[in-house]
């Protein structure tokens, strides 16, 4: 068993505060033993990030604390090289072990954030992948991730609030398509519609439903998942695909 959680946040006046908010529910979700939290993308006031050790040290802290597995969302990160929205992930022992890099920017994005052309399986307490927002709306990107070995998907996102019911829509497709439980965050604010979810699945039959978990307002929550239970039904899923043109 594992458990699997996420934050809604809400907006801060300053990265600081927003920080020490999203502190306070990560530690109230280290005490229920949950083993990986991922937060929305583009939470903070300032959202390029230069320096993520200083700006995540005290996730780092918490992390190592509860032997947790932090997604802290995904942000800018600007080089000379090149500007990425990218997720960082936070291991169970207070590192950071790794990045995905958001694979299609989303509309005024495209003007100066480059694409990025991996998938990467990160495999702490599961073997996980992140759809960082607008990825979710590409059937491959989640689809590759599951072929690669992922047994959850892990999606920080920033939705608007006339974008909520498409992107719910969405998140459940990709869970019902790939037999696999998807934990999506989002932002609530006055312009960013929250109703994160935890899109569990169910199978009665041969028939596999949705079971959705919604949050209000800025707050957590953790789910436990027997990952196996899906690994029949997913395999069974991919065998049934067929290849045409």
């Amino acid at each position: 068993m594992v458990k699997l959680g996420l934050i809604q946040t809400t907006s801060q006046s300053t990265n600081q505060k927003g920080i020490a908010q999203a502190v306070k529910i990560l530690k109230k979700l280290g005490r229920n033993n949950t083993d990986i939290v991922c937060l929305p993308e583009q939470w903070l006031k300032n959202n390029e990030i230069s320096d993520f050790d200083l700006e995540f040290s005290d996730f780092k802290k918490i992390a190592k604390e509860f032997s947790m597995t932090i997604i802290p969302g995904a942000f800018y990160e600007i080089t000379k090289e090149k500007t990425s929205i990218i997720s960082p992930v936070i291991g169970p022992n207070g590192e950071f072990i790794g990045r995905q890099e958001k694979i299609h920017p989303f509309d005024y994005e495209k003007d100066n954030v480059k694409p990025g052309n991996e998938t990467k399986i990160f495999n702490t307490a599961c073997k996980f992948g992140i759809v960082i927002c607008y990825d979710m709306v590409f059937p491959n990107v989640a689809h590759t991730f599951v072929k690669k070995g992922a047994q959850v998907l892990f999606s920080p996102s920033r939705i608007v609030k006339r974008g909520i019911q498409p992107w719910q829509m969405y998140v459940q497709v990709r869970a019902l398509e790939n037999r696999i439980p998807i934990i999506a965050a989002n932002v609530e604010s006055q312009r960013f519609g929250g109703s994160s979810l935890i899109v569990d699945l169910s199978e009665n039959n041969k028939v596999v439903t949705t079971k959705v978990f919604k949050l209000n307002g800025e707050s957590g929550i953790s789910k436990e998942f027997n990952l196996d239970k899906y690994e029949k039904s997913r395999k069974s899923r991919f065998l049934d695909s067929n290849k045409f043109q």
